[in-house]
């Protein structure tokens, strides 16, 4: 989360990913320090022979209203282009932090799909485990379901069905063609479930998820995406790049072929 995005491209592609997840802040650092444009971004993706899954990510177009509602559809809007340039075929919409009007939710996520396809993109519904509602796999699916659209998706994580206290056999529920991208990462043993955030993640493999199973039922589910590693670790942070990248990549294949 500390280095900068034409590094990001070159870790990744140096240490062996096929693809990298990008954030909007990070292509929008690298544009506004004059640095270069979002088609310089897509170029460098290009030279180094990655794809991108999804770009991370849409927030504040759940429930927001009035005034706050139009500045956040028009930074969507533009978020969604630069998805678009970059070659990303999703982008992640976060759900609200607290209480959840689903209904609202489910008619906004529905004009999200809608804005999507102006541009080739399809925004996935994305479960956070720490938020207060929209925690599950079951959460997601409601979203998607009312939103009566064949093109919903959603994102899975292991730190996120864990946290939230879902059923990892959830998976089951869903089709490949529903998910967007799977996230990778594994859980400790502490601090408790309840007690976990973001920065607790550890590296696949090191933690007590069953990463075997999860594996073992997206695969049942016909999806053929992306693990995509990720954590959100400070003391990596402050490693080298390349090394952390490289440990993250060793760490992912002994998992997968374990």
């Amino acid at each position: 989360m500390t280095t900068d995005i034409m590094t990001q491209i070159d870790v990744a592609q140096t240490s062996g990913f096929e693809a990298i997840e990008l954030w909007f802040d990070h292509i929008d650092a690298f544009v506004n320090e004059g640095r270069g444009s979002v088609t310089d971004v897509r170029k460098a993706l290009d030279d180094n022979g990655l794809a991108v899954p999804t770009c991370i990510y849409l927030g504040d177009w759940f429930d927001s209203e009035g005034d706050a509602f139009i500045d956040a559809w028009d930074e969507i809007k533009r978020r969604i282009e630069i998805a678009a340039v970059v070659g990303a075929p999703h982008v992640i919409a976060g759900p609200p932090s607290g209480t959840a009007n689903y209904d609202t939710g489910a008619a906004r996520y529905r004009e999200l799909l809608e804005l999507g396809n102006q541009f080739g993109v399809k925004p996935a519904m994305e479960f956070l485990g720490f938020v207060g509602q929209l925690n599950t796999i079951e959460d997601a699916m409601q979203i998607m379901d009312k939103s009566r659209r064949n093109d919903a998706t959603t994102v899975l994580d292991p730190f996120h069905i864990f946290r939230g206290g879902g059923d990892l056999e959830s998976i089951s529920k869903l089709t490949g063609s529903q998910i967007a991208v799977s996230h990778f990462n594994d859980v400790p043993a502490e601090p408790p479930r309840e007690a976990q955030h973001d920065k607790d993640r550890v590296w696949p493999g090191d933690g007590i998820f069953d990463l075997q199973r999860y594996l073992q039922l997206i695969t049942e589910t016909g999806y053929e995406g992306y693990l995509s590693l990720e954590l959100f670790r400070e003391d990596h942070w402050a490693d080298n790049p390349y090394d952390v990248a490289s440990e993250g990549y060793d760490k992912m294949l002994a998992v997968v072929n374990g």
